[in-house]
């Protein structure tokens, strides 16, 4: 039998990891809290970005998922990464290239494109509809529905 020190020093250390326990799953539910509700403040927004059907949609809600990134729960920072940096990848081929992303048509490039810019904007593109990209994008966008209730577009 345990003397009443030991078993006072037990059920404090008991009670400070169950402490600890909480600590760590409040904060989990708090980040993903934030997530949730940040995933709902710009529902609308990127609805509008997505749904218009502008050729430059995805580079446009670029600021939208930076937000949405920032504010993730631990389990989703891979997938927004994987999303993030193939947007972001285009984006610079297409800046690097001078090109107007509104504008650019592939079957129709501009005059003065290179064949290496237009290389290095195909490549870009590749990865962004790329198996890898798609199944983040389609990650992020379940666990949206999933978790926040609420689709990351509407419609």
């Amino acid at each position: 039998m345990d003397s009443p020190a030991r078993l006072r020093r037990r059920l404090a250390a008991a009670a400070a990891a169950s402490v600890a326990v909480a600590v760590v799953a409040g904060g989990c539910a708090d980040q993903q809290e934030k997530y949730c509700d940040a995933v709902k403040d710009h529902q609308q927004e990127l609805g509008e970005v997505l749904g218009g059907g502008a050729p430059d949609a995805l580079l446009q809600a670029l600021p939208i998922f930076e937000d949405l990134a920032d504010e993730a729960p631990d389990d989703l920072r891979d997938e927004w990464k994987t999303v993030i940096d193939a947007l972001e990848g285009l984006r610079r081929a297409l800046e690097d290239a001078g090109v107007d992303p509104a504008t650019y048509d592939r079957d129709h490039p501009p005059d003065g494109l290179s064949q290496d810019e237009q290389e290095a904007i195909d490549a870009a593109a590749r990865r962004l509809a790329g198996q890898d990209t798609v199944t983040a994008f389609s990650g992020v966008d379940q666990q949206a529905k999933d978790v926040c209730g609420t689709p990351l577009q509407m419609g």
